[in-house]
């Protein structure tokens, strides 16, 4: 599956995740939730993946969690917050410089319509 193709597929279990359960939870059990719904589609998807985080060619002490890495290629940043600030996608950006990857997904799940929730975010290595 294309990255791009990936992405959709997200997208479209995380609409059936708001569907289901709609806004005001916790973004954890949003996590949990579309990490179900992603293995319900067959789509590889891994929980609270550690990355870590090298300071000029040193690795520090701390890691980073990602909410989500779905195929090993694309970060979900999940939240469940009134709204998204510029800090939410910079913030999804500095994970994928830090762990290589290409493409983001900034999923807000405290939203009305899960339209109004969804960002890409992409990182230019």
């Amino acid at each position: 599956m294309e990255l791009e193709e990936l992405s959709h597929a997200v997208i479209g279990a995380a609409m059936e995740v708001h569907s289901q359960l709609g806004p005001g939870l916790l973004e954890a059990l949003y996590v949990e939730a579309l990490h179900c719904e992603l293995r319900l589609r067959g789509i590889s998807a891994q929980r609270e993946v550690e990355v870590p985080v090298m300071y000029k060619h040193l690795q520090l002490g701390q890691t980073l969690r990602l909410d989500l890495l779905v195929d090993d290629r694309l970060i979900v940043e999940a939240k469940s917050s009134d709204e998204i600030h510029p800090v939410h996608a910079a913030q999804l950006l500095t994970y994928l410089k830090l762990s290589d990857k290409r493409l983001g997904l900034l999923l807000n799940f405290n939203v009305a319509s899960m339209r109004q929730g969804i960002k890409r975010v992409a990182n230019g290595v």
